[in-house]
């Protein structure tokens, strides 16, 4: 990663002559509002994605086990579980690590709302070479871990039938929000990278 990894706080003149702070993060430069708005981005993303969604899980895998277990050796699947959960975190830090350094934002958008600062530049490389969305990819990944981990295929098939509804929800907000935002250079993009699977870009 480029830059000196230590914040640091200096003070420079707006239009109208007064001294904001401009804070330097990474190599980042950035205001206090926008430093706010990453901190609450986060917070939100956190509080939804890694304590509430998982804590769902958690509960249906809880009150619905006596409806069926999955037909595998309790190392088997406490092992796929752990593989699957790595591959998760790793797609949903390194999506996010890119965002903020190569897009200048945040992940925390939906339904047209901006939470996070929006990226100021489409990201068309590391994770996202290979899927348009590796945050829902992680996150689906994670989650399906996560089902595994708690032997509860009901878990797993209200997981699976959600993604049909993520995508429609990526395709009718996110995409269009995003070919409004970067344009063709988006469209360009969008005819050669899978959309949420992992895949090789298209020539």
């Amino acid at each position: 990663m480029h830059g000196n990894m230590h914040t640091r706080l200096m003070a420079v003149k707006t239009e109208s002559g007064l001294c904001a702070p401009l804070y330097f993060f990474g190599g980042i430069d950035m205001d206090t509002k926008t430093v706010i708005r990453h901190v609450i981005g986060y917070c939100v993303g956190i509080a939804v994605f890694i304590v509430l969604l998982p804590g769902i899980i958690y509960l249906i895998a809880r009150y619905t086990q006596p409806l069926g277990s999955i037909p595998l050796d309790d190392y088997v699947r406490i092992i796929l579980a752990l593989i699957l959960l790595c591959i998760g975190i790793l797609f949903m830090i390194w999506s996010n690590v890119a965002l903020l350094v190569i897009g200048k934002g945040g992940p925390t958008d939906a339904f047209d709302i901006a939470i996070s600062p929006r990226t100021q530049h489409l990201v068309v490389t590391g994770p996202y070479k290979y899927t348009r969305n590796p945050m829902v990819f992680g996150a689906v990944t994670s989650y399906l871990a996560l089902a595994i981990y708690f032997n509860s295929v009901i878990a797993i098939i209200v997981i699976v039938f959600c993604i049909p509804a993520i995508i429609v929800y990526i395709k009718h907000t996110e995409e269009k929000r995003l070919e409004r935002d970067f344009g063709e250079e988006f469209r360009e993009y969008r005819k050669k990278v899978s959309m949420v699977f992992p895949l090789p870009p298209r020539k």
